[in-house]
This record gives structure tokens, C-alpha cells and sequence, in this order.
């Protein structure tokens, strides 16, 4: 064959030519897409040669801060008489004893909403309490309850809850290392829930915590440590979720709540911020189970501090005084004084020889502020009177018939069983009664001693006085400020209001519960 002649390849030749360009193909794609790669996301054989840094989970800890703090925290237990409470079987007939629902009924106290306190955010901070029935000529019941509190003072001052202590026979307080202190309460504050205890037997190099000054946030990091279900020395860790909550607990709510859970035991513990200071003690939890849901209760370090220390002082807690019964002025209250914002109280009675009747102040006052300070609804003048001492002389900026007026007052001592004064309404009913079809309510002239007012004789349930809580037997007793002996002083009061362009009419009403302020919108008649 001539040397030079191509040679015709054959079908197998081809098959594996084909094979080898393919594979050459694919090869260049992958290097291709390699180079894109290394384009885009820089030098692969760098990339490979740095070493991939673990995170430092340490640099995340809350180890170091509970280590600082953790041995000022300490565990209470309460000795003190208690009634017998029912057996599981007293309580559960139909459910036999021995069974496990038997033992945690013993030791817990029954069922969510049965066990020591009840429902409801106060009590459900206690741990678990113990009884023993005594047999025939046995004394009374004992009861232990546990719960927990912080040493402030290297002496063994102690800070917790009282109702941790209320009651209280005997108490002990026992430290991180199990050492265990006879103490005694110093004094405590029913209203706030605060009680302080001093430990017995002269030790003087107790560790502490200080409270926080800082102004603790929504979204903060708090750590709350304490004795659940008396395990002691427990630690969980959450955030603020939010400030100022009220939860029915007492006249001064004003309580931070956590996520960070707590639970039975946890009661007077406290919340620390990340530079261990205490910014909280724990109080409360919303629980429907009567476990953690997630939602705690914590009064603000602020509180505690002022209230601990008129409890070192005097063992007792002062507080200043108006003398005056008052509610929230919510937007119809506020339209019907011509207020521009629903914020502040108003007075709906005034006590006679009280601090708020000798400087003056008038039943329908509007108080908007105190020394300055934005009154934001009752409750928050409630708390600010009550954190001036007796005596201090304060400016209320008030609002009266529709003027801006600052009345100066000398704050009395705050009674220690301060209640609310309340009048019976009569339940005459008038022969002459008048329809105020409008507002859905008849009003007939009042038959009581004093005469005063016009009696509420009849009411549409499903009209706006009804709606507003208006009920059969109130008495009215003024119409926009203006006293009323007639259904004509009522009319023309209303008539009076309408030609002022308010949009809400103020109704003063004698009840059950006391003085109170009803405001009817004028848009309904």
C-alpha cells in the first residue's frame, strides 16, 4: 500500500474516536465550570488551603455571669399553719389511690388552679408544699413552701416575695453550697409584693448582688435564677418582652415581663441583666396549666430598691396620700371635657379632711400631671403619689370646666387598710319617672336620706347606658360637673354639653361600687 494513501477508517476506528472527543468534551465543560467558579468565588486552591475556623460557642456564654452571681441566690423555706386540705381521693373519688396522679396531688397540691394559692398570678411562684394530717390529738397542720430570694448585704439581708413569706412561722434561707440560716422578716409590702429578710447567727461576708441602674429595654437579655419545684440553683435565660404590664396583682403594677421561663420556687428570685446586676425579682407567670408557658412577671429593680429601703429604715412602708377616688379618662371622658388627648385621671370622689379636700381639688377634676410629670392614665398617678413621702408638697396640673388650673397639695400618710368608700343606691323607684329613650335609660328623682340625684328606674339592655355599665338603682348625681335634682337638669345639661360641641356627655353615678364617671356620646342622642 502506497504510503502516502490515506487510510479509510473503519466503523470501529470512528466509534472510538467519537468516544475519546466526547470524553474530551466533557472534560473541557467541567473545566469550564470549574473556571466559573473559581471566577466568581475566587481562588479555589486559597480557598482550600485556609483552614476552616470552628465558632467559639464560649464568646456566647452566660456561664461567666451566672458564676459571678449564682451564690448570692438563695432558696427560701417557710414553715408556717395551714388548713387540711383534701386527699386525692376526698377530691377524686372515682379515680383510685397509688396511681401517679395520686402522688402529684399529694405533693403539689391537686390540679392546675387547685394547688397552694390558686389561680391567678400571685401564689404560683410557691414551690411545692408538703402537708402531714395529724392523727387524733395532733396539733395543726404544717406546711412548707419554698421559694427564693437574693442577698444584698454581706450581713444577710435577703430579698423575696411576700407572699413567700406571708403567713410565715418560721423561716430559713439556704445558700448555694447547702448551707441552711434561720431568718427573720424584717418588714414586707403587701402592695408591691416585696418582703425583706435578715439571716441569723452574725455571719458578715455573705456574697451580694447590687440592683441594676440601667433602664432595662423590651429585647434585653435577662437570666433568671432560682429554686423551681425546689431543685435550687436553676438558671434559664430570656429576653425582656415588654414593660409597665399590669396584671390585677395590686394597686402599683408595673411589672417587666420575660420570656425567660419560671416557674413554682422561682418566686422571688431574681432577673439579672448580662452585667449580673438584678433588674428584676421574679414574680408572677401567666400559666393556664400552671407550668411555664413563657410569660413571667417581674417587678422592676426600682421598686424593690425604694421599697427595701423604708423597710431598713422603719420596717414598714409610707406612702403619700390624695385621698381621692379616681378612674381613667378614656376618649369619651375626654371628649366630654374637651380634653385633646385620653390621658390623665379624674376625680370622682373626694374624701372630706383628706390632703386633695383642704387644697381644693373638686370632684371632675382632670389631673393631667404631677410636679411636670405626664399623667398617663389612674394607675400611673396612683404610683406617683404614692413614691413621694408624706408631706412633700406637690403641683397638680388639672384641667376644670374646660380651664387649665394648677392646684398645690401637702400629701398625707397613706392609711395602712386604706379602702374604698362605698354607698348603697337606692332602689326606690319614682312614680313620675321620665324616658331618656335616647340613651336608653328612665330616671325618676331620687327617695334616699339625702335626696340627691336622680335614681336610675328603668334600662334598655341593649342601649349605649347599658353598655356603659349603667344599671338599674344608680344614682345620678351630676350631668357635665352641674348637680341634678330633675329630669330637666339633666336634659338641659345635655343640651348645654351638645351646644359646647362636645361629643361625649359626663355622667356622675352613685353605685355599689362607689363614685364613677360614665361618659354617654352625644352622637347616640
Amino acid at each position: 500500500m502506497n504510503p502516502l494513501q490515506k487510510k479509510t477508517p473503519s466503523s470501529s476506528d470512528r466509534d472510538r474516536r467519537r468516544k475519546t472527543l466526547l470524553a474530551g468534551g466533557v472534560s473541557l465543560a467541567v473545566v469550564g465550570f470549574l473556571t466559573g467558579v473559581q471566577i466568581l468565588g475566587g481562588t479555589p486552591s486559597a480557598r482550600a488551603e485556609a483552614p476552616v475556623a470552628a465558632p467559639d460557642l464560649r464568646a456566647f456564654s452566660f456561664a461567666p455571669v451566672v458564676d459571678r452571681v449564682r451564690p448570692a441566690v438563695v432558696s427560701i423555706r417557710v414553715n408556717g399553719a395551714a388548713p387540711v386540705r383534701e386527699t386525692f381521693s376526698e377530691t377524686f373519688p372515682d379515680l383510685p389511690e397509688g396511681t401517679p396522679f395520686d402522688r402529684w396531688f399529694r405533693e403539689w397540691g391537686g390540679p392546675p388552679g387547685m394547688g397552694p394559692g390558686g389561680p391567678g398570678p400571685r401564689g404560683q411562684g410557691q414551690g411545692p408544699r408538703h402537708n402531714w394530717r395529724h392523727g387524733p390529738g395532733g396539733g395543726a397542720d404544717r406546711v412548707v413552701a419554698q421559694g427564693s430570694g437574693f442577698i444584698i448585704s454581706p450581713d444577710g439581708k435577703v430579698v423575696t416575695n411576700f407572699h413567700v413569706v406571708k403567713g410565715a412561722t418560721g423561716v430559713s434561707v439556704v445558700t448555694e453550697d447547702g448551707t441552711e440560716y434561720d431568718a427573720k422578716v424584717v418588714g414586707s409590702d403587701e402592695k408591691t409584693d416585696v418582703a425583706l429578710l435578715q439571716v441569723q447567727g452574725g455571719k458578715k461576708d455573705f456574697p451580694t448582688v447590687a440592683f441594676s441602674t440601667a433602664d432595662v429595654r423590651p429585647g434585653d437579655w435577662v437570666l433568671a435564677v432560682g429554686n423551681p419545684f425546689g431543685l435550687g440553683g436553676s438558671v434559664t435565660a430570656g429576653i425582656v418582652s415588654a414593660r409597665g404590664r399590669e396584671i390585677g396583682a395590686g394597686p402599683y403594677d408595673d411589672f417587666l415581663q420575660i420570656d425567660a421561663p419560671i416557674n413554682k420556687g422561682n418566686s422571688g428570685g431574681p432577673t439579672f441583666d448580662l452585667a449580673g446586676t438584678v433588674v428584676g425579682m421574679n414574680t408572677a407567670i401567666y400559666s393556664p396549666s400552671g407550668g411555664s408557658v413563657g410569660i413571667g412577671f417581674a417587678i422592676p429593680a426600682a421598686t424593690v430598691q425604694k421599697v427595701i429601703h423604708q423597710l431598713e429604715n422603719g420596717g414598714e412602708v409610707v406612702r403619700g396620700w390624695l385621698g381621692v377616688s379616681i378612674q381613667p379618662i378614656g376618649r369619651d371622658i375626654a371628649d366630654g371635657l374637651g380634653l385633646k388627648e385620653a390621658s390623665g385621671a379624674l376625680v370622682a370622689q373626694i374624701q372630706s379632711g383628706t390632703p386633695a379636700a383642704k387644697a381644693g381639688l373638686q370632684v371632675g377634676d382632670a389631673i393631667l400631671t404631677v410636679d411636670g410629670r405626664k399623667v398617663k392614665d389612674s394607675r400611673d398617678l396612683a404610683r406617683l403619689v404614692a413614691g413621694y413621702e408624706p408631706g412633700t408638697k406637690v403641683n397638680l396640673g388639672v384641667v376644670r370646666n374646660g380651664k387649665d388650673q394648677t392646684v398645690s397639695v401637702e400629701l398625707g400618710r397613706m392609711p395602712q387598710n386604706l379602702t374604698t368608700a362605698a354607698s348603697a343606691a337606692d332602689d326606690g323607684a319614682g312614680t313620675a319617672a321620665t324616658s331618656l329613650d335616647d340613651f336608653g335609660l328612665a330616671l325618676a328623682p331620687a327617695t334616699g336620706s339625702d335626696g340627691k340625684g336622680l335614681t336610675v328606674t328603668d334600662i334598655d339592655p341593649t342601649g349605649i347606658a347599658a353598655q356603659r355599665g349603667v344599671k338599674v338603682g344608680d344614682v345620678v348625681l351630676e350631668v357635665q360637673g352641674k348637680s341634678v335634682a330633675t329630669v330637666a337638669d339633666v336634659t338641659g345639661a345635655i343640651r348645654a354639653a351638645k351646644a359646647d360641641g362636645r361629643k361625649a356627655v359626663l355622667l356622675r353615678l352613685k353605685s355599689q361600687d362607689g363614685m364613677r364617671f360614665v361618659p354617654l356620646p352625644l352622637s347616640a342622642s
